[in-house]
């Protein structure tokens, strides 16, 4: 399948790999000429502009950061027009971007005038899972676009789930996040108070898991340096999932809350505590670093 596959980050990088890696002829783009190059060297085919990479396209792929890149890059901004206008009418698109539910729905609205199928799919599994292609895809739009696209989300991923119409995807994805940072910072407060009290942090993570207080940070992400070699916590908190992403995804969490006239005390206090966190300089570190927040600084 010819698929353009449009944002080389972190996530989309490996992902468009693992398509690649499948057979699909994928044609990738991203801004960045070093995440193009590294693709470039594993034998994917780049596109020297994102209007270039759909040019006979079965599916299209993006993974931007934020609303307004999704935004731009389909409907455009106001200095150019954007994909719609290049996308060949029944061409699937695919958005993994994590965003706003509106931004999905207003670029799904756009393809439907064109007579091109958008669903929201954004993921779940972190970097690992994107390597490994063991994703969990919240899937938004229409069931028979759900099964067209099952195919290549099915190379990338481990579990699909249709949340909904188009924009569940998005809601389903900003609930989880949000817990995620929840429960990241209560993780990372009962460490940092454990150590406080001299117990060993590996000792401590192994009674939380095995006890009531288990959850995903304690078996997969654990916070505290050198209790899990492979967590970005060991490694200096490079890579992984950025602090200012994580603030990005509560605040879409926050905003939707305000919208739909729901109570998320927790979430806005994560929110907050990120935005701290970030404030410090901390923007570009793994959200798991949020328990240098709380605790003393040498």
């Amino acid at each position: 399948m010819n698929i353009a596959f449009i944002g080389l980050g972190h996530m989309g990088a490996p992902m468009a790999l693992n398509l690649h890696k499948a057979g699909h002829a994928v044609r990738a783009f991203d801004l960045s000429p070093a995440a193009t190059q590294k693709l470039a060297e594993a034998g994917v085919g780049i596109a020297p502009s994102a209007e270039d990479s759909v040019a006979g396209a079965e599916v299209v792929i993006s993974m931007l950061p934020a609303s307004r890149h999704v935004e731009g890059l389909y409907l455009g901004d106001g200095t150019r027009p954007g994909l719609m206008a290049r996308i060949e009418p029944g061409t699937l698109v695919i958005d993994s971007s994590t965003i706003a539910a509106a931004s999905s729905r207003k670029v799904a609205d756009a393809g439907a005038a064109r007579g091109i199928p958008v669903i929201d799919a954004p993921v779940s599994g972190g970097t690992g899972g994107a390597v490994a292609g063991t994703l969990t895809f919240m899937v938004g739009g229409e069931a028979a676009h759900l099964e067209r696209a099952r195919p290549v989300l099915e190379k990338m991923g481990a579990n699909i789930f249709h949340a909904g119409g188009v924009g569940a995807g998005q809601a389903a994805k900003i609930c989880n996040n949000m817990l995620l940072g929840i429960l990241m910072i209560g993780t990372s407060e009962a460490l940092a108070l454990g150590a406080a009290n001299g117990l060993d942090p590996q000792v401590l993570s192994e009674i939380m898991r095995r006890s009531s207080g288990g959850n995903w940070a304690l078996e997969k992400y654990n916070p505290f340096p050198g209790v899990m070699a492979a967590a970005p916590a060991s490694k200096g908190y490079a890579g992984g999932f950025g602090t200012d992403l994580m603030l990005k995804d509560l605040g879409l969490a926050s905003d939707n809350a305000v919208s739909v006239g729901a109570a998320t005390p927790l979430g806005a206090l994560a929110r907050s505590l990120y935005a701290a966190h970030s404030l410090s300089g901390h923007g570009p570190l793994d959200f798991s670093s949020i328990i240098q927040l709380l605790q003393k600084q040498p």
